[in-house]
């Protein structure tokens, strides 16, 4: 459990939160707070530790040996967000990265992840990536999920407690139960430079996110790489809104594009040169258009749910998430046997800057 007086400290800091989902109330930890991560969740009997932050290596030849000691499992980085599932009151919900129990994800979970395996293990907590080109979060999809989303496990956790199941216990309960997972691509010797090189040249091929490593070890230490496909994609998706990230994200994925090519010995091209540009522009002349033609930048998103109780529940949710960006409802109809949910994020930033310059306005820079 978390010490109570390391709690009224963090609430009288502001780093704590009440929530309330449906008439469950919790305690959220919306900031780091000494050695408690953010979106920890507190309820009356039990913690769900919040997921721990993961270093990123930009070079393997080198960053495997000098963060590793012992050999590493390799699995793919799915492309979407991440959430913690877990059973309470005989009830499974699911927590964002940030700590609320999320209604689109609650709602779809029994769907992807079995109940008798919370049956048999109330106590365990089941870290996942929800991805796919129908979620509400994120705007990139794996190219291998072509239509509504999909759950893939990659941790476990025990309430109360943080840290993780040991891997070869996680392999088995995962095989156990046919929990859906990331791909697991092996257990490699830090020496196997070259073999864990030619699964990232095949990921990036294939256009994926890239992998994280796990040692095999008692301290179980984790490292992220990610391929240069990602990297331009995720300025590609998110220069339509490049005034809601800041200058560090842009400058990040470039530093790592280029030690990503030069490590690779990928050719060095104008079509490489042409991709980035074209990654940064594209987007900022798409919200230009959208400015002069509708005067809002924003975009669609479309998610499906059990419950039409749960898409409005969810779409109230949302509306009070950022003050940068306004939700609007666009439909929520029957579809088969799913509810579907349709909405706007119109980014209130981009949207100001850009209809002030298009009409003749003046900045100081």
């Amino acid at each position: 459990m978390v010490d109570a007086q390391i709690v009224r400290e963090a609430l009288r800091k502001n780093k704590v939160k009440t929530e309330n989902f449906k008439g469950i109330e919790y305690l959220r930890f919306t900031d780091d707070f000494k050695d408690i991560p953010r979106g920890t969740a507190l309820f009356k009997d039990f913690v769900v530790w919040g997921y721990p932050h993961i270093g990123r290596i930009f070079q393997l030849s080198v960053g495997l040996p000098e963060q590793f000691n012992a050999p590493v499992w390799v699995e793919e980085k799915v492309d979407g967000y991440n959430t913690r599932i877990f059973l309470y009151k005989d009830e499974i919900y699911a927590l964002t990265r940030g700590g609320y129990i999320c209604a689109f994800t609650t709602d779809r979970v029994r769907e992807f992840i079995k109940e008798d395996f919370f049956e048999e293990n109330p106590d365990l907590v089941l870290c996942a990536e929800v991805a796919g080109p129908e979620n509400p979060y994120v705007e990139e999809s794996p190219p291998y999920i072509k239509e509504d989303i999909a759950f893939f496990v990659f941790d476990i956790m025990k309430k109360g407690e943080q840290g993780f199941l040991a891997y070869r216990e996680k392999l088995k309960i995962i095989e156990k139960y046919g929990l859906p997972h990331v791909e697991i691509f092996g257990r490699f010797e830090l020496t196997q430079i070259s073999d864990i090189k030619r699964i990232l040249k095949k990921l990036n091929d294939e256009k994926k996110e890239g992998v994280v490593f796990k040692e095999d070890s008692e301290r179980d230490k984790r490292v992220k790489y990610i391929t240069s496909f990602a990297n331009i994609n995720d300025i590609r998706i998110t220069s339509l809104n490049i005034l809601g990230l800041p200058a560090d994200y842009y400058t990040n994925r470039l530093l790592r594009l280029a030690l990503f090519i030069e490590e690779e010995q990928i050719s060095k091209d104008e079509r490489l040169y042409t991709e980035i540009g074209k990654a940064f522009l594209e987007g900022i002349f798409r919200a230009c258009e959208m400015v002069r033609s509708e005067d809002k930048v924003y975009r669609t998103f479309r998610c499906r749910f059990n419950k039409k109780e749960n898409a409005l529940f969810f779409i109230e949710q949302i509306k009070h998430a950022s003050a940068h960006i306004q939700i609007i409802e666009r439909r929520l109809e029957k579809d088969g046997k799913h509810y579907l949910l349709e909405f706007d994020k119109v980014y209130l930033n981009m949207t100001g800057l850009l209809g002030h310059l298009l009409k003749g306005g003046s900045v100081i820079d």
